[in-house]
């Protein structure tokens, strides 16, 4: 605190009274003593006398603050005269803060003085805090441009390992691309190598199927010749059940590669469950006589109907009659269960069909993989395996196409097998119908003129020998042209036409027959190796009546003979 005054006794007092505030008081007797401390220190206030010689306080008041460090600096007039409002306004415009009179009152002087102390004291301070503020902006300035630089080097190195993954991934995109391609290029190569298969199995089977029909043939012949010698009966027996087996084997191996495939076209209709075993037994029958198994069989009294196609139930079923008679000992028994289960309203009610023997038995580890194409369960006595392990894999295919399934159970080798078939119900049993009577006189009896048409000589003269013995009048041709001419020669009541003729197909032979031979009523029949539904419609379309799949079966043929009517119309079957 700056104290200005000419008489020393006032300075004094000054000191006196101010002295309890503890701060710093600083003499000055004139306003030339003043200017000069003013420039040594800085002041929180300035008690400045107004009546001094040689420079007043009013004078001294404007050069201190026309100094630009001290015109903010307040000042207190200490006057012992009375001022006019005047020259209060002029000591207000040179920047007096107050007037305090002489006699100084202690208190008061005190109070104002310490009011500006403090005041300075807050501007100190606040300069201070501006000071650090203004430092802490600064390095905040500093630290900032440091961040936005290291945030620069961290976006550009982000940006270069960017730039590298876009690389690493654009190739690795361009490799996989080029992966997918060769996929597909192999897979298009294994679609075609699969067709490839399936065409030449096909081809396989046909070509099988001929020396099949003329072996089976034989066999037939062999039936309508008589012998006495035991070994001549059983020779005939061992080559019926060889070829039922060939055949069997054929069918299956064409019937998997179809249901995988999604090529088999069910013609399902309301199938009395009763009626699928029986046909299974049937066809089955020669197999287990030859083993001596018996077969018990236990079906519920009341008819069971399913929605399917009673030639493929029938297929499943007999697959597992075969393996079961197949993988027993001689001389067992084989039992094929029939039941409901569910509730008798249920929606999900099905019928089961349990068919088990106590014969080899599976490994616990082959329950769930003896489904799988082509596996078979190892021999325990080591020997070689009978068949191909088509015949499951075929039997679930085709129950699922029913919207079935089938289970395996076994105690391990040894403890026998049981597979179960589950097929959904159908929820009313279907309208009966009566079967159409055909009239007696346009049936096909004995008698009948009947062209056989076949490039397998063997096959042609075993057919025709068959149906000689029956009483049929055969003709045979080895061409397609030449079954043309006999046809117009011969006049047949009833066509086997071959598919395969070398010089036409048995197609062209029935549309020419139809077409060029205005007179020709025969009844056509196909005969071909071939058996898909795409090739029963090109038979229907060419004009056949009938679809037969080699080897001919001569008691379906016989059958058929008998069904068919000179004017019936054309339905392949």
């Amino acid at each position: 605190i700056l104290l200005v005054d000419d008489q020393p006794q006032r300075l004094l007092t000054y000191e006196t009274i101010l002295s309890s505030l503890g701060q710093n008081l600083v003499r000055a007797t004139s306003g030339r003593e003043a200017l000069q401390r003013l420039m040594e220190d800085d002041f929180a206030a300035i008690l400045l006398d107004v009546n001094m010689p040689d420079m007043d306080g009013f004078e001294t008041a404007a050069l201190i603050h026309q100094h630009p460090r001290f015109e903010k600096t307040p000042i207190i007039f200490v006057t012992g005269v009375h001022v006019t409002d005047l020259d209060r306004l002029k000591g207000y415009e040179l920047g007096a803060v107050d007037y305090v009179y002489i006699p100084v009152v202690p208190e008061i002087l005190r109070g104002k003085v310490q009011v500006l102390v403090e005041l300075f004291a807050k501007k100190r301070e606040l300069e201070r805090l501006n000071l650090s503020l203004e430092q802490a902006n600064i390095e905040l300035a500093l630290a900032n441009s440091t961040l936005q630089a290291e945030k620069a080097r961290e976006l550009q190195s982000l940006n270069d390992t960017l730039e590298r993954a876009n690389a690493h991934l654009a190739r690795t995109n361009l490799k996989l691309h080029d992966e997918v391609a060769e996929r597909k290029r192999v897979e298009e190569a294994l679609q075609v190598a699969d067709q490839r298969k399936d065409k030449f199995l096909a081809m396989l089977a046909h070509e099988l199927r001929n020396p099949l029909g003329a072996i089976g043939g034989a066999t037939q012949l062999l039936a309508h010749v008589t012998a006495s010698e035991p070994q001549l009966l059983r020779l005939r027996e061992v080559l019926g059940r060889q070829v039922q087996h060939l055949t069997r084997l054929l069918d299956d191996l064409l019937d998997v590669s179809r249901v995988r495939w999604g090529r088999i076209t069910l013609r399902k209709e309301p199938v009395e469950i009763r009626e699928v075993i029986a046909r299974a037994l049937e066809s089955t029958r020669s197999t287990m006589n030859a083993r001596g198994h018996t077969v018990s069989v236990e079906m519920p009294d009341d008819a069971a109907w399913v929605d399917g196609d009673i030639v493929r139930l029938t297929q499943v079923l007999g697959n597992l009659l075969t393996n079961a008679a197949k993988y027993s000992g001689d001389g067992t028994q084989i039992k094929v269960v029939a039941a409901y289960e569910g509730e008798v309203n249920a929606t999900a009610r099905e019928v089961v069909i349990r068919v088990k023997d106590s014969g080899a038995g599976i490994p616990p580890d082959m329950l769930g993989k003896i489904f799988e194409l082509f596996r078979q369960v190892e021999r325990r006595d080591g020997g070689a395996q009978d068949g191909l392990g088509l015949g499951l894999a075929l039997a679930r295919g085709l129950l699922e196409m029913h919207g079935g399934r089938i289970e395996a159970f076994s105690e391990g080798l040894g403890s026998g097998s049981e597979f179960v078939l589950r097929l959904p119900l159908m929820a009313s049993a279907p309208a009966r119908t009566e079967p159409a009577v055909p009239a007696p006189d346009t049936m096909v009896t004995t008698g009948t003129r009947i062209l056989v048409a076949d490039d397998n000589m063997d096959l042609a003269t075993m057919v025709a020998q068959l149906l000689e013995l029956s009483g049929h009048e055969v003709c045979v041709a080895h061409t397609g042209a030449a079954a043309l001419d006999a046809a117009g020669v011969f006049n047949p009541d009833v066509a086997l036409i071959d598919i395969g003729l070398p010089d036409m197909d048995g197609y062209e032979v029935a549309t020419r027959l139809r077409n060029e031979q205005s007179d020709c009523t025969a009844t056509l029949i196909a005969v071909t190796g071939f058996g898909r539904d795409v090739d029963r419609q090109r038979s229907k379309s060419a004009g056949f009546a009938h679809h037969l799949v080699k080897p001919i079966d001569f008691d379906q043929l016989s059958s058929l003979l008998t069904r068919v009517r000179k004017d019936a119309p054309i339905a392949v079957e």
